[in-house]
Order: C-alpha cells, then structure tokens, then sequence
C-alpha cells in the first residue's frame, strides 16, 4: 500500500475508491488537485465539508461591489505564485500603482494628532518590529523575562517615551503605539501580541512588493483553480467525522514484521506498535496468536486503504489522502478525527500553535460622509485603569475604520472581542459603530449604516478561526511537524497521510500562498518517482521557488 504508480491511467472497481483523497476545497486542496491534473494523475476525489468551495477566500455582494469576508490581498509579489497566478488571468496589472492613502489618527474627544507625531511613532513601532524579528536569525538573547513580541515592543516603546517631558506627549504617543499593536494582532491572528513567541517572530518570510489587491476582488482567484477540475471530482455537503488511515488487521501484520529495521527516510513518520511484542516470550508463539486473531476476525473490504466517513454516513477509499483541514479544526477535534492517533508530537504542536480570530465589519451607507481625501481614520482608545465587562468594551479593540468605498468602511477586531462581537446581531454592531464614529470625529451627525456586515470566523464549524501564529512556547518545527506525512509501516515508499494548509508551511504560514505552495508539495510528495533518477538534485527547500519556474521546461 502506497507504493502504486500514481501516474497510472488505471481506473479503481469501485467508485468510491480513489489513488488520492484531499480533504477540504480550499485554497491548499484545490492547489493539490492541479499539480495532480498537471501531471496526468485524475483518479483523486475532494471532500468539501461547505456547500462551497474556497475555504476562508468568500466573497458576497454588496450595494457597491463585492466584499472579502476572508482572505483579502496578495501578499508580495516576488515568488509569490498567487500573483503569478492572478497575473496569468489577467486579474491584476504588472504595474501597480498604490491609491492615495491618507490616514487621521484621533482620541475619544474627537481631537485629531497631528501627522508628524503620527508618522514619527510610526516609524519608531516598524524599528521596534523589525528589532523582534531579528531575533530569530541572530544570537543575542533578549533582555530577561522578556518573551512575547508585545513584551519587547511595550518595554521599546517605554524606553521611547521615557526622554520626553511633557506627561501629555507622553502619553498621546503611547495611545498610537497601542492602537499599532491592536492592529499587529490582526496581522498576526492573535488575541494580544503578548501570546506571540518573540523569538520565532522573524520565522515568517515576508515577500518583497507589499499586499496587492485584485481589482474583481480576492475570490476570483478561484476560478483559474477551479476551471480545469471536473465538478465529478468535487464533492460538498460532505464534512468528514473520522479518517481510518491504518486498520486493526494492518497493525496485527506490522507486528509481524522485523520492528528493529529502520525508515531510509528520515522525514518519514511510521506508527510502529511494537507494545504488543513482549520481549520474555519467543516470536513464535505471538505469530501464532497473531494470525489466529486475523482469521477470526471480520475481513474488511478494502483493508489497504485509508477509510474515510463523512457526516452524511458516506464512507470513501483511498491509497493516499491529503489532508486540508484547518489549524482550529485540527486543536478542536484531532483527538476523535483520526484513526489510530496522531503521533504525540503532531497533537503537541497542534496544541502549542496558535489559531487566532480575526474578524470583518463592513458598514454600507447611502451616502458619502468622510471627507474624499481621508482614507482611514484611526482610533486612539483611552486605556482603562481597571479591568473592563467584555460587553462595554469588547469595540475598543478596533483600531481605525478604513474606505472600501466612498460609501463602504471596513473594521477589524481580533482575539477575544472579536469572539464576543460573533455573539451580536448586526443591528447591534451597527449601533455601536456609529456611536464610535461620532465620538472620534466628533460629529454627531454621522449618519448609520444601511448595511452591516460581520465575519464570524470562530463560530464557523469547518475554520474555527483565522489562521495560525507561533505562540510563546512553540516554534517553527511546530509548523514543520504538522507538516510532516505519515508512513503505514517502513516498507512504504510513500506517505499514506499528508498535510497542507496555511499551517503547514513553515515560512509563510498565515497566507494563502503558503496555502497554496503546501498544497503542491504534499501532491508533488506523491508523484515523485520512487527512487531518485541519476543527476537529479533534491533541493526540498526550493519548493517555494516552484510557482516561479512552473512550466518552463529544459530539453537536453
């Protein structure tokens, strides 16, 4: 099992029983799905647990247009195979010119801070953010007790404001430091930036050319993904509630083999029960037991596959399956999703990562009422002298409101506030918006919204949040171990159980290109000839180099 040629036209029995599983249709599924197109291999399925494809990239529309309810720019340009992607289609322009963008910072008074004091502090938080991240390629050691990304830029920002002064200017820069790290939280997926190891901060790859928008909007990326996979192949309405990747019958004949041998490759992850071998009794007498055991109990019809049961009570076949599914999924039900376990350091890592929520909202008015130069206004809340009810505070977490449109304004709110927001009906954050917007531009006619439109990426049953940060504790060999694929037993050339997703991808976890990219690699991982061909160099930590050179081809 799992040495097959993945390459071979020959169709299954049964049409339930494929070479490839994926699980979820998102961005890392689908990614799957067309390396395996690509390469002439169509005998694979994919199970969607949403009526949709897409994952957490969604749109919905609007008065205006379109709007993201999830993932929202392409992030950086060089290397970057979203953008190859949205370049190829013609959904972005090679040249990209950034639209004017003003920005007003303001107090609770309404007061508006003057833009030198706003520029200065920050260029002062990028420093501070850029000194976290260098961390992790240096080896100087922070100062002591200092763990967290929001520990080091408080004790900075202290140290800053320590030579001025005037009380007042000391702490009118303090608010917009807090304001930059409430926003940091949404760019990292976190409740606080104190929960973000400070050490792993720089593990991230950031990618040269700044975040693209697509002028149709993100989703449209889905159609080039979409196009070339037949709708036979995709199946929605179908969440899966157990996947059996190793049966009884196969650990009592692993028990059979030779468990002193050892794996030829070292990334392999083999589930060995060598328990049940007691080492004061001869061999004989547990083969024996063994294979009287195998024949009274029930033959299974396909005892070398991976068993999939979905929801619906549909059960599917597989020699190999890619598994998809979320990071907040994953810490949620991965005790009861897989069968046998997961190996204890993938539940550990699991644990230790962070999946962090963050959330949209979207205010639809009839009319413009900002002024037409001011792009986003940011919020600069008081911080409060004694711990706040969630629900008289829970919108001090947002940290500005910037133009979509001239009549569309888009707020974000992570960790715990946004968690409380999903509680609330829309009219109800709507109310509370535009009582915030009076108050910070100091106008009491501006007018509510017509619409509003929340995300609810925690309570989403198929997500269970945003996507993953490294928390103080863990580290990238966290990401790099959910990562890993797992082996039946030694003999196997190839993985009966990968991984992809955002979370698995060590450099850029949190994108959708890192998506994308782990989903080529767990599919490449299965087309790979068996053994290396003479001359072939194996540079695995070239895969994000793929997108870049995909179809080019060299003709000796």
């Amino acid at each position: 099992m799992g040495d097959e040629n993945l390459g071979s036209s020959e169709k299954c029995n049964s049409s339930k029983k494929f070479k490839v599983i994926i699980i979820g249709c998102g961005i890392a599924g689908l990614s799957s799905a067309n390396y395996l197109l690509q390469n002439g291999m169509e005998d694979f399925l994919i199970l969607e647990a949403r009526k949709r494809i897409g994952g957490r990239i969604i749109s919905i529309p609007m008065k205006s247009h379109n709007v993201e309810l999830g993932a929202n720019w392409i992030h950086g340009v060089l290397g970057n195979p979203i953008f190859e992607l949205a370049m190829s289609h013609n959904l972005v322009n090679i040249i990209n010119i950034p639209k004017p963008h003003k920005v007003i910072a303001a107090t609770e008074n309404g007061k508006q801070v003057p833009f030198g004091i706003l520029h200065e502090i920050h260029e002062a938080y990028v420093c501070f953010l850029r000194r976290c991240e260098e961390y992790f390629l240096c080896q100087y050691l922070p100062p002591p007790d200092i763990h967290s990304v929001g520990e080091h830029i408080n004790l900075e920002a202290t140290l800053y404001l320590e030579r001025l002064p005037s009380s007042e200017e000391k702490k009118l820069r303090r608010l917009i430091f807090d304001c930059l790290l409430k926003r940091e939280t949404c760019i990292s997926g976190c409740h606080s930036m104190d929960e973000v190891d400070l050490l792993e901060l720089g593990s991230y790859t950031e990618l040269q050319g700044g975040n693209i928008m697509i002028p149709s909007g993100f989703s449209s990326i889905l159609d080039p993904l979409k196009k070339n996979i037949n709708d036979k192949k995709i199946l929605t309405n179908h969440a899966v509630r157990k996947i059996i990747w190793d049966s009884d019958v196969n650990q009592s004949l692993k028990s059979l083999d030779d468990t002193g041998e050892e794996s030829e490759d070292s990334d392999q992850t083999v589930i060995e029960d060598n328990s049940k071998i007691s080492p004061d009794k001869s061999l004989k007498p547990n083969i024996e037991n063994s294979l009287q055991d195998m024949t009274q109990q029930p033959k299974k019809k396909y005892n070398n596959y991976v068993e999939i049961v979905c929801e619906n009570g549909q059960s599917f076949h597989a020699n190999h399956v890619i598994c998809t599914i979320p990071l907040g999924v994953l810490k949620e039900k991965a005790s009861s999703l897989f069968e046998p376990k997961l190996p204890s350091y993938k539940i550990e890592s699991i644990e230790k990562l962070l999946f962090g929520v963050v959330d949209k909202i979207y205010l639809e008015y009839e009319r413009p009422f900002l002024n037409p130069d001011i792009t986003e206004i940011m919020l600069l809340w008081e911080t409060p002298t004694t711990p706040e009810d969630m629900s008289q505070s829970w919108y001090k977490k947002i940290y500005s409101f910037s133009k979509v449109s001239e009549t569309l304004l888009l707020g974000w709110v992570s960790g715990k506030e946004a968690e409380y927001m999903e509680t609330l009906s829309m009219e109800e954050v709507a109310e509370t918006c535009t009582k915030i917007l009076r108050k910070f531009l100091n106008d009491p006619f501006v007018p509510e919204p017509q619409k509003c439109v929340c995300t609810s990426w925690r309570e989403q049953p198929y997500t269970r949040g945003s996507y993953t940060a490294i928390a103080v504790g863990a580290s990238q060999s966290d990401v790099e171990s959910l990562a890993q694929p797992i082996f039946r037993n030694v003999h196997d050339k190839k993985p009966v159980l990968l991984f992809a997703g955002e979370h698995t991808h060590s450099s850029y976890y949190s994108t959708a290109h890192g998506a994308y990219l782990s989903g080529q690699i767990a599919a490449r991982r299965l087309l790979a000839p068996d053994e290396a061909s003479e001359g072939t160099l194996d540079c695995p930590d070239s895969a994000d180099l793929n997108s870049w050179i995909q179809g080019i081809q060299l003709e000796g």
